[in-house]
């Protein structure tokens, strides 16, 4: 068997292997820290809308804090989307619990995530059609 270093053909760089190598040496993108953020006319409009789309969602409202609770604090993250060609696309900044701030059994008690796929949603009424018919041929 001949290998790829045999050959002469080695491993490609996967830095250089794509089509449209994305420029590095340009320097970092995104904003460190909010006050970066909102310096950037661009990284406030994220900004602005990931706050209008929580709200326009009912992701949470805003609460008094009882007083024996530990209060989670948040972060903005903040992500630059490149075309292949490595223009930039767009700009995304995601507000985020601080989830390190949290102890299972004292401030919450399980999680939930209402996503679901639609191929589970299929192979559950599958599941439910041959059920029903191979019950209705029993009978």
């Amino acid at each position: 068997m001949e290998t790829r270093i045999k050959s002469g053909f080695p491993k490609p760089n996967v830095l250089t292997a794509t089509k449209y190598p994305l420029n590095i040496a340009a320097g970092p993108h995104e904003p460190s820290t909010v006050s970066q953020a909102l310096a950037s006319p661009k990284w406030k409009q994220a900004m602005i809308t990931e706050y209008e789309g929580l709200l326009s969602n009912g992701t949470w409202s805003l609460v008094p804090p009882p007083a024996s609770t530990n209060v989670v604090g948040n972060k903005w993250v903040f992500e630059t989307k490149f075309n292949p060609d490595g223009s930039a696309q767009c700009h995304k900044a995601r507000l985020v619990t601080k989830r390190y701030h949290q102890t299972l059994g004292i401030d919450f008690y399980e999680t939930f995530s209402s996503v679901i796929k639609p191929t589970t949603v299929r192979i559950v009424w599958l599941l439910q059609f041959i059920f029903l018919r191979t019950f209705n041929n029993l009978m």
